[in-house]
């Protein structure tokens, strides 16, 4: 394997539950060596409900990292955190800010201590603001950056996404500005930096022109369901196996296309559907043309009629069905790798696919405190007295 780009960049985790963790993950993907620090006895939230227990979930998300346990909440704890700071390349925390202040965490604590280190502040809403104090989690940056108010359908309540996307947003884009930053750092000589990312920028980000728009217009983006009032056909429908389908025929070309495949040529010429404009004005009309042949077959034979003549279209996959399929496998989206507890286990593989400097992933989530003995003595030149003075009072 050729070395991968991040070798020889050394991160701290001292984060929890969810985004700043997996910023470490995706760089100790590419091959930085991560240090995670944990709670002694507990471990982190992702291990699951049983103290110091690893979970798959704590399998995936802290691959490729090494554990040591140290209690952040103690004066002595604060102290050891402090003298690992210098000697890593990045360091990450998600606390809120007064317990940042409160245990010396803060931006002009270690900047002091480390200049060169670039560090890195998922917090909740910021560093600044008349908000920086609250805490946050992916429910609730979602709520705060307006994704939850426009999801779902018009004539019900907000739903919220069922996976945590605004957690593993915020964690590219903290992936992407540690780069970044060590770009800028040992490129042109400009020492370390501090990154102040609020979890609600990350979803915020993905607004589209929402604020744009309002600005100009006056109006706000609503709840729309599976349908885009623009562009038209864009919508889910189900099949006759029960199954639904996502199908996007939204342009001119590729809405001649479908009307070919559902054996209505005529449809692309009749002036209710002809233009962009046209199918808009007449959504409900074309839909339930489109329902009533969707209807008439299973869910892969839809997709596959669609897919053959270039209409984008897809099921709606679950993760069994995701775990099934050829294309996840064959491309390499999931991999399976071998983990001490669960055998066997598939995962998301590295992401995303690099031609020269492809991410690996090298070890599954390690036990808690795994490599107390190996970064305590090997990074700070720690003892066999000391550790064992820091082991009895429960500091790590």
């Amino acid at each position: 394997m050729s070395t991968l780009p991040l070798a020889g960049i050394r991160v701290l985790d001292l984060s929890t539950v969810l985004a700043a963790p997996v910023t470490a993950t995706f760089l100790g993907d590419f091959g930085a060596e991560v240090v995670k620090v944990e709670d002694p006895g507990r471990g982190d939230f992702t291990r699951g409900t049983t103290p110091g227990a690893r979970s798959p979930y704590w399998a995936q998300e802290a691959r490729n990292k090494k554990s040591v346990t140290l209690d952040l909440r103690t004066e002595a704890g604060q102290r050891v955190a402090r003298r690992l700071v210098p000697h890593f390349d990045v360091v990450i925390t998600n606390y809120r800010p007064p317990t940042l202040k409160a245990w010396g965490l803060d931006p002009d604590t270690l900047q002091e201590l480390a200049p060169d280190t670039v560090l890195v502040y998922v917090t909740g809403y910021g560093l600044t603001g008349p908000y920086s104090d609250r805490g946050s989690f992916d429910r609730i940056a979602s709520a705060f950056a307006g994704l939850t108010y426009v999801t779902g359908d018009a004539d019900r309540p907000p739903v919220r996404s069922g996976y945590s996307t605004i957690d593993y947003m915020a964690a590219y884009l903290g992936a992407f500005s540690v780069v970044t930053a060590l770009y800028h750092r040992d490129t042109v000589g400009g020492g370390g930096q501090v990154i102040d990312l609020a979890l609600y920028e990350a979803g915020f980000r993905a607004s589209e022109d929402a604020l744009a728009a309002y600005a100009t217009t006056g109006k706000v983006r609503e709840r729309l369901g599976n349908r885009n009032p623009q562009i038209v056909p864009a919508s889910d429908f189900t099949a006759c196996d029960g199954r639904r389908v996502s199908i996007h025929a939204g342009t001119d070309a590729l809405f001649g296309r479908l009307a070919a495949v559902m054996s209505r040529p005529e449809l692309a010429e009749d002036p209710a559907y002809a233009t962009r404009a046209a199918r808009a004005e007449h959504a409900d009309a074309l839909y339930a043309l489109i329902a009533d042949w969707v209807a008439g077959y299973s869910a892969d034979e839809v997709t596959k009629f669609l897919s053959d003549t270039g209409i984008p279209a897809s099921p709606l996959m679950s993760i069994a069905d995701i775990a099934a399929d050829a294309h996840y496998r064959e491309r390499g989206t999931l991999v399976t790798v071998d983990d001490p507890d669960f055998g066997p286990l598939p995962m998301v593989a590295p992401l995303p696919r690099m031609s020269k400097t492809p991410g690996s992933i090298r070890s599954t989530g390690p036990s808690l405190g795994e490599h107390n003995t190996d970064v305590y003595t090997g990074v700070l030149g720690l003892g066999p007295d000391e550790l064992a003075s820091l082991r009895a009072d429960g500091v790590i």
